[in-house]
């Protein structure tokens, strides 16, 4: 998996823990924003997010424990791709291959300017 870089600011650090306090989903939009939260709440080791630069590795696959993203808001992927193994990870196998034959049969756009989903 390729390593990505990040920057959560303060503001976004005290709205992420201010929707963690509230019990409030915290809704990603896209694969990216996915790694960069929960690479952010491993770091914090299940305390708050702290405001921070860096970099994740993370490889999301099914049997992932997600801490912080309770929605998630992404295109289609190619299938066999490392992004559609994270959205496995997050909505399950079937579920996501229900969605993606759907999307097959009534010819949504797939890639980076497609059709997308919000899986929760």
């Amino acid at each position: 998996m390729h390593r990505e870089r990040y920057t959560i600011p303060t503001a976004a650090a005290d709205a992420l823990n201010c929707a963690v306090a509230e019990g409030r989903r915290i809704v990603a939009v896209g694969t990216t924003a996915v790694r960069t939260l929960e690479s952010a709440a491993m770091r914090g080791g299940g305390s708050s997010i702290q405001p921070h630069s860096g970099e994740t590795e993370i490889f999301i696959s099914p049997g992932f424990q997600f801490r912080l993203v309770g929605g998630l808001l992404t295109n289609f992927h190619l299938p066999q791709s490392s992004l559609i193994m994270l959205v496995s990870a997050f909505a399950g196998r079937e579920r996501i291959l229900a969605a993606y034959s759907h999307a097959v049969r009534e010819r949504y756009r797939f890639f980076s300017y497609g059709d997308c989903m919000f899986v929760a």
